[in-house]
């Protein structure tokens, strides 16, 4: 059993779409979690129509939301107050670094993230890489295990199949729930999420099945 998850991802929502379903799981396990949030996705097209927002006030908005979420998955959240598409400008060892030494303080066993090349986002790309390398730069003996979420289209291709599939089917009420306190970002394709209990059995069964694994590679710190 895991003694600790630390779940490293850039973006306000990124946790709900990605992991929340393993997060829950975790947590009803007594195990803790703590989300270390990138950015406040500041830059984000979403202003709704009509519009709900602007650059000054998203930022508040989406923390809000973030912060909503990490509620309602009883997780801890550390923002890491970097800006939204800019990670891949930062020092990436100065990030690796930052990243080691909060790693260090908490001391997980497990660790969340991104899989650098394939997961679509620069900044996804980015902080991905450095969580990966700042654990890279730990003691091996201490070193937790890695999870790499991959998202592209064609990873399978590349990468092959996923090490770890999660079924959390069992937590997807409670991954709606953290998917839809980012109320400012479910909107167009992720809309039929507000609007569940209202689909078609297909539609929903779609959206369950797309939705209720959770796919992770084991990070070989060899390669």
């Amino acid at each position: 059993m895991e003694k600790h998850v630390v779940v490293i991802y850039p973006h306000p929502d990124d946790e709900s779409f990605g992991a929340a379903g393993s997060m829950a799981k975790f947590r009803s396990e007594g195990i803790p979690v703590t989300y270390l949030c990138g950015t406040l996705g500041q830059m984000g097209r979403n202003m709704g129509n009509p519009t709900f927002a602007n650059r000054e006030t998203l930022p508040e908005i989406r923390k809000s939301e973030l912060i909503k979420a990490c509620d309602a998955l009883d997780v801890d959240l550390q923002m890491l107050g970097y800006r939204d598409k800019t990670i891949e400008f930062e020092d990436r060892t100065e990030v690796a670094e930052r990243l080691k030494g909060i790693l260090e303080d908490i001391r997980p066993t497990l660790v969340i993230t991104h899989y650098p090349d394939y997961a679509v986002h620069p900044d996804h790309n980015a902080l991905g890489a450095a969580a990966i390398e700042a654990v890279r730069l730990m003691d091996p003996n201490e070193r937790p295990t890695v999870w790499a979420q991959a998202i592209s289209n064609d990873y399978e291709l590349d990468l092959g199949s996923p090490d770890v599939i999660t079924d959390v089917n069992e937590f997807f009420g409670k991954k709606l729930e953290a998917i839809l306190s980012h109320d400012s970002q479910v909107a167009g394709m992720f809309g039929k999420f507000k609007m569940l209990d209202e689909l078609d059995e297909q539609e929903r069964r779609e959206i369950v099945a797309n939705f209720g694994k959770e796919r992770f590679y084991i990070w070989q710190f060899d390669k």
